[in-house]
Order: structure tokens, then sequence, then C-alpha cells
């Protein structure tokens, strides 16, 4: 439940304010000072809004919203007072006021200014950290994890900031591990330096090497350049390699020597290049499993597993699902430019109840097609068909996965099963001198198919097939009389 600060010094308005607050779903906190104001919100910094009285004895609302200015405190302001002077609104405003009503305020006026603020804040909160995440400055409190699962996970973070260790994030597919990732990056030594992120699962078999190490001009078929790979480009900050159980046996041999050494060698090239880089890698697998199963190389699980970070499932951080929903809401609400004010207790029942088993990326998906749907100012019940059909019965399960695949199940990540890997396939070309059933022709087959291909080349023009062929022309009609090619021909005329 989402806490609203009412301060104002007169006791019956305080009350009144609390009231409406909580009868529209808050959880009101009350202050009678601006100084009290403050050290609540400087203990507790992730209230929703304040709704604060600009006149009171000690410090006023003015003097509170100063402050917060000066100590960077972004709790959205929602002024009320019984002065009605345009003078008092432009400077209210102008202190970062969300919004400013008079006394008496009707308490459905209250509800909305509360709602848009906390909206207008959920919205500044996600540029602040996407502006973050692009800067390579991300830090743990631009990461929504206020449960207590994820404690340890920023705890550990803000440890392996400190130095250069390597970093193995694991946690289901959806957790975040990325976001991690950054946390590590932008609270270090490597804050703001280049930040570069790579899905080894995506990247096609024959071509991980030259993506990871480069190539040079000439290495291979259409190197017509030189290319620079992705352990240069991240020289002198992070390369972060998502998934990287999914390596090719062949590349994880260079990734250790690039690990150990500090060294690369390009596809092509004729020595090593020195290369000073932080890796961090991510898996939705365990790694110990595919090291024991063989299909990842050992000494190098054991050179990546040194600081191992493990991301809790969503269904393990319920605390974080109302932030994380309001922060995508916000986000997606203004991306349709839709006036979406949030979510109804209805509709955040039903996904408090659900699993995730695709975790927070699914959650984001989910909103995201909500916001889509709906039509209102509240996303309902209605707005989350598929998550509803799940609470509904099997008919209604398998109706809805039809539309729009769910994952059936949430799968722990030590149960999670190998991914297959599609090797490229390359077409065979058959050998012109071998049969269907792969046995060497006879010469007197060869033959033909060479006259054939002659004629057929040189447009029937047999002056000409003779001198590519390297015979005379009685000999080439004699041949043709022979494989039985001469009729239909037309006598050349040169």
């Amino acid at each position: 439940m989402t806490r609203v600060l009412v301060v104002d010094d007169d006791p019956v308005q305080l009350r009144l304010t609390a009231e409406v607050a909580n009868r529209a779903g808050f959880k009101p906190l009350t202050a009678t000072g601006g100084e009290q104001a403050l050290s609540i919100l400087r203990d507790d910094p992730t209230i929703g809004a304040m709704i604060l009285d600009l006149v009171m004895p000690d410090l006023d609302g003015m003097g509170v919203m100063e402050v917060m200015r000066k100590e960077g405190l972004t709790t959205p302001v929602i002024i009320q007072t019984a002065n009605a002077s345009l003078e008092t609104v432009i400077s209210a405003m102008r202190q970062g006021a969300a919004d400013y009503f008079v006394k008496p305020v009707a308490p459905e006026r209250l509800i909305i200014s509360l709602r848009n603020a906390m909206k207008l804040e959920a919205l500044e909160t996600a540029i602040r950290a996407e502006h973050a995440r692009r800067s390579g400055t991300f830090t743990r409190a631009d990461m929504i994890a206020a449960a207590p699962a994820m404690a340890r996970v920023l705890t550990l973070c803000t440890k392996a900031a400190r130095s250069t260790i390597p970093v193995l994030i694991e946690g289901e597919t959806g957790t975040g591990k990325e976001l991690v990732a950054r946390i590590i990056q932008g609270t270090g030594d490597r804050a703001g330096k280049p930040f570069v992120a790579v899905n080894c699962g995506a990247i096609p078999p024959n071509l991980v090497e030259s993506v990871l190490f480069g190539h040079k001009k000439g290495a291979f078929t259409g190197a017509h350049a030189d290319q620079a790979g992705k352990f240069t480009e991240a020289h002198g900050g992070t390369l972060f390699l998502d998934e990287v159980g999914e390596l090719p046996p062949e590349v994880q041999v260079k990734l250790l020597r690039a690990l150990q050494d500090g060294e690369i060698e390009p596809v092509g090239a004729a020595r090593p290049e020195k290369v000073n880089v932080r890796v961090v890698s991510a898996t939705n697998r365990r790694l110990l499993n595919l090291a024991k199963s063989g299909e990842f190389r050992e000494d190098l699980f054991y050179r990546l597993n040194v600081f191992p970070i493990y991301v809790p499932p969503l269904r393990e951080r319920k605390e974080d699902l109302k932030a994380l929903t309001d922060h995508f809401v916000a986000r997606f609400s203004a991306e349709a430019g839709k006036r979406v004010l949030g979510i109804s207790m209805a509709a955040m029942d039903l996904l408090q109840a659900y699993d995730w088993p695709g975790n927070v990326r699914q959650l984001e998906n989910a909103v995201y097609r909500a916001i889509v749907l709906t039509d209102g100012a509240f996303l309902e019940v209605q707005d989350f068909p598929q998550i509803a059909a799940q609470a509904a019965g099997r008919e209604e399960v398998l109706r809805s996965i039809e539309e729009l695949p769910v994952p059936p199940a949430p799968i722990h990540i030590d149960a999670s099963p190998p991914r297959t890997r599609l090797e490229p396939v390359v077409p065979g070309r058959p050998d012109r001198f071998l049969d269907d059933s792969g046995q060497l022709q006879a010469l007197a087959a060869i033959e033909r198919a060479a006259i054939e291909f002659a004629i057929a080349h040189h447009g029937g023009r047999m002056s000409r097939v003779a001198r590519a062929l390297g015979i005379g022309r009685s000999t080439l009609y004699r041949k043709l009389h022979e494989y039985g090619l001469a009729e239909g021909l037309i006598n050349d005329a040169a």
C-alpha cells in the first residue's frame, strides 16, 4: 500500500485529509509541522506523496520545499492552503509543487491529485533510471528492489563494485540480471565508462568468436575491413556476457585466456592485443551443473564463479510487485499517450496471486498489453485476460495460451533444461563427377555432359563450341552422333 504524508498544524484538517487518503487506498502518515515532516522524509524517502500545508508555525510549506530541493528529496508535494492568491500559487509551483488547491477541497479532487502526483513521480523515476542506465551511472537507488529478498543482492553488488573481481550473476530469465550488472558498474570506479552487453545465446555459433574478439580484413570470406569485437568496444569499462553458458566450447578456450591474461586475439590477427575490461557474466542455468555434464569448461567455470550473485525470482519478492507495476503503468501510458492513473485494487490482487514464471519481464509485457487494451483511467481485471484466465480454470487457460503464449509454470534455475544449439546447415553441392549413388561416372558420361554444357553455353554455335572444347569440328560432329546429340541441332553457317 502506497504511503502518503499529510502535514498540517490544524488537527481537524489533518484528520480529515488523512481519512480521505485512507479511503482511497493509501496509507496516511501524519505530521504537525515542517521539521517533523522533513524528519519523516529523510528516514523514508520512498513515501509516495506529501500533502503540505503552507502556513505552519515552525517551518512553513515554502521552507519545507526549499530544504527538500537542497537535500535532493524528490517526494511529490501537493500544496493545500487557505490563501488563494496568484502570487502564492506561482511561488509554490516554482518551488516544485506538483499540485495546489485551496481549503476546503472535495475528496474526489484530492484523490485525483494524489494519483496524478504519484504517476508523475513514477514517470520521473523511470526517466532518471533510463538516463542513468544509458550514461553508465546506474546505482541501487535506480532499481526497484525494496523486497527483503533483494537486500543481499544489493549488498553484494556494493561489495563487488569496490574491486574488479569476476562476478557471475545467476537467476531465472527475466529477473533483472543485467540491471544488477549495471549497478556493479555504476557504483564502482568504472562508472560512466562503456557498458557493452552481449547475449551469447543469440549469436550464430560460427560468428561468436568474431563478435567477441573482432577480426582483421581478409580473415575470412566477407571480411572486407577490420572489425572491432565487443572486448575492444568495452575497453576501460565493463563487458556483460549474458547467457554465458551458451558459448561454444572452442570459444570458451579463448575467453579463458582473455580473462587470465587480459589479451584477445582477433580472427586473422598476427599477434594478441591487450584489453582492460571487467567481465560480468550471467546465466539462467547453473554453470556448475553444466560443468559437471561437460557442456561447460570446468576451468572457465572456476574463473567466472569467483563472486556469485543469485537474483531471486519475482514470486519470492512480491513486495516489489506494486512498485514495479506503477513504474510500468507510468512509463507505458506516457508512451501510448493514454491517461492511465494506476491499477485498481482488484486487479492488483490478481497480479499478487499470480506466480509470474516469466518474472519481471513477463510483468512488464502484461502491463504493456493492459495499457493498450484499457479505455479507462485505471487498469482493471479484464485488462489482464491471460492472468485472469489462469486463475479461472484450465479451459480458460488453454484458450488464452492460444492467443498469446504464457509460460506454464515457474522453472527453478536448477531444473532448467539444456538449450538445444542449432548448428548452421551448409547446403551441400553435388559433385559433377559423381552419380546419384556417389560412384564416379564413366568418362563417356562426363564427356557427354561437357559437350551438352558447351552447346548450351555458346547457343549452339558449333565453331565456338569446337574451339572452346579444343577439338576440330569433324571430331565434334562425330561425338554428337556417337552420343545421340546431333538430332535437332541446326548446322552452324559460320
